[in-house]
């Protein structure tokens, strides 16, 4: 008989999102948000404990966007993206800051820009790794489309966006740079409960 799985860590998310928190409330400089928000979610994704299975299922059809945790006043969410193999989005914009941190996996990234009349690729596609993290938003570069590094396997990252992502209008381009608007929305129709903190406060913590 196999072992039971233990319990997700939520404490986890629930200490990011409170960081989160404070950041936003200290400061509304996104350079300064890029930069220590990444290094929280760093922190975040350093230990793959705390995220729940019916959050980081993958669909067969399409990659999976589950909502983890919106602020109340909507300045930031906290997503997961779950890609099966060789699943990947459409080019696309956010028109907010956001940051994406690998927790299982990896993934291909490749960023998009106007050259005149012509929509192109910038630069070559990079690869992110576990634990890694980068940037987006429409002062660093905002469009980009993105596709599990896998064939053969599940990858997840972890995204925190400056608004309630699944309700910003955004756009999809063709290999044109002809835009199609969008409203992303989520997958799923529950939250993980972050704030039951009573089973950490009655364990030791490792």
């Amino acid at each position: 008989m196999s072992a039971l799985r233990p319990a997700p860590r939520l404490h986890r998310l629930a200490d990011f999102v409170g960081a989160l928190g404070v950041l936003v409330d200290r400061t509304r400089d996104e350079d300064l948000i890029l930069a220590e928000g990444g290094r929280l979610l760093a922190g975040l994704i350093a230990r793959d404990d705390w995220l729940p299975d019916a959050y980081a299922k993958p669909d067969p059809t399409r990659y999976q966007q589950y909502l983890l945790h919106c602020d109340s006043r909507e300045r930031f969410s906290v997503v997961s993206f779950v890609w099966g193999p060789g699943q990947a989005t459409p080019i696309h914009d956010h028109t907010v800051w956001g940051l994406v941190g690998v927790l299982r996996g990896a993934e291909l990234s490749q960023r998009f820009a106007r050259r005149g009349d012509a929509f192109a690729a910038v630069g070559p596609v990079h690869q992110l790794e576990r634990g890694e993290v980068e940037a987006v938003s429409p002062t660093v570069g905002d469009v980009h489309q993105v596709t599990n590094a896998f064939d053969d396997r599940v990858s997840i990252s972890i995204h925190v966006y400056g608004a309630n992502i699944g309700a910003v209008r955004r756009s999809t381009y063709d290999a044109a740079g002809r835009p199609k608007r969008f409203v992303s929305g989520y997958a799923n129709t529950t939250l993980p409960n972050l704030w039951d903190r009573s089973k950490v406060l009655t364990e030791v913590a490792p």
